[in-house]
């Protein structure tokens, strides 16, 4: 069984539990909270305690593989450009989508009262200040200090700087640096993993604190965010269809055509890197040579990723949103820019590893609290799928746009198709 079902059993098992005891034995609620509460919080703290040195290795080695690739020749050097446009684009489009299906959907009230009453740790994070304050905080005084305040924006400016200044120096150095922070970012993904291995016991108790305290109405509040979140990762995924129509002109039901094997594994493994054999297969049906899909499908793998900046400042928005903290232009920019950098190193690997660790800098920038999110991790298997389909569909039809005047003729690539 997988890690991510395991943890979606003990989500259920927590909930249906906690409810049942409010309604049969009422008297036992708060013992048993008393027990589970900390247990559940100090699973969470296990998992907000590699937020810092992973974030940081992330963007460092994210930063050196953007820049070795514009080095790697003219073809990756030109699909870096539109590969970080489409991620700022992604990002953007968060804070228009998830407030529009909010309205459209809200979440009842009274299961978001219930949700914020059970859920500990719910203190939020300081707001953005105004205009003037917020661009001179933005370089840290002390880069530590901002660290220890989850002041993730300065810590994110700072990692930046330092990463483009190993750019700069020796290159035995610079390997050296870049190897350092990799097998950091290795080692921290590792304790994530020992992390969710006991996942079911901290979401269990997560859980069952919710279920008591806030009823049934916890199982619709959470399909209510599977559901808001997923609508808008599928509206950046629709995006890819009209760009390779347009931008690789390309006939729309053989793009679909062709991508259908890809789409399968992208379910089956929810990871962007599984997928690549297949992409490279259906990028050759829809005519890209070998070549060219070479070099830019496994760019994309490691750059592009255009569902995750929209996917995880919508989950901060949704929690947000969850806890009343009020969002202003000046909040929601700086979110979006967090949303874009802290997802550009991130690992093509199921959602659920890196879920807290790319999310929870977009929560502490914008004010939201971060103690949702590890009730909120147990459900990403459903917004994943979505993520990683949206990405795989994305990868095709930027490489495809990239290659335009390259391709083989449809005909030979509709016999691909049909070998394939």
């Amino acid at each position: 069984m997988s890690p991510s079902t395991r943890i979606l059993l003990a989500l259920v098992a927590g909930l249906v539990i906690g409810i049942m005891l409010a309604g049969f034995a009422p008297q036992t609620v708060d013992p048993a909270v008393s027990i589970a509460r900390p247990l559940g919080q100090a699973w969470l703290n296990g998992l907000q305690m590699t937020i810092v040195p992973l974030v940081f290795a992330l963007l460092v080695t994210g930063v050196a593989a953007t820049a070795e690739a514009a080095q790697a020749g003219r073809l990756a050097a030109r699909a870096v450009g539109p590969y970080l446009l489409v991620r700022a684009c992604s990002a953007t489009a968060a804070p228009f989508l998830t407030p529009l299906f909010l309205d459209i959907a809200p979440l009842p009230a009274e299961s978001a009262a219930a949700l914020r009453a059970a859920l500990a740790g719910t203190e939020t994070m300081p707001a953005a200040p105004a205009i003037g304050d917020f661009l001179a905080g933005i370089v840290p005084a002390n880069v530590l200090k901002a660290s220890a305040d989850s002041n993730f924006l300065s810590m994110i400016v700072f990692a930046l700087i330092f990463a483009f200044a190993i750019m700069r120096i020796d290159e035995d150095l610079r390997v050296l640096l870049t190897r350092f922070f990799s097998a950091v970012r290795d080692a921290m993904l590792v304790v994530i993993g020992w992390v969710l291995w006991i996942g079911p016991v901290g979401v269990f108790a997560l859980a069952f604190v919710v279920g008591a305290k806030a009823g049934g109405g916890a199982f619709h509040a959470l399909i209510h965010y599977i559901l808001i979140v997923s609508a808008v990762g599928l509206v950046v995924s629709l995006v890819a269809y009209p760009l390779a129509v347009i931008g690789g002109r390309l006939r729309l039901g053989h793009y679909v055509r062709a991508g259908l094997p890809t789409q399968a594994v992208a379910i089956s493994t929810q990871s962007s890197l599984a997928s690549l054999p297949a992409m490279l297969a259906g990028a050759r049906a829809m005519g890209v040579p070998v070549a060219t899909a070479g070099v830019t499908l496994p760019l994309a793998v490691a750059i592009l990723r255009a569902t995750g900046p929209a996917m995880n400042f919508a989950v901060a928005i949704y929690v947000a949103k969850w806890f009343g903290v009020p969002l202003n232009a000046a909040t929601l920019a700086a979110g979006a820019l967090v949303a874009m950098l802290t997802s550009l190193g991130s690992v093509s690997l199921p959602g659920t590893v890196s879920f807290v660790g790319a999310i929870s800098p977009v929560c502490a920038t914008i004010g939201a609290p971060v103690a949702p999110l590890g009730l909120l991790v147990a459900v990403e298997t459903m917004p994943d799928i979505v993520r990683t389909l949206g990405n795989v569909m994305w990868d095709l039809a930027t490489t495809v746009t990239l290659a335009r005047g390259q391709r083989v003729s449809e005909d030979e690539a509709d016999t691909i198709v049909e070998q394939i």
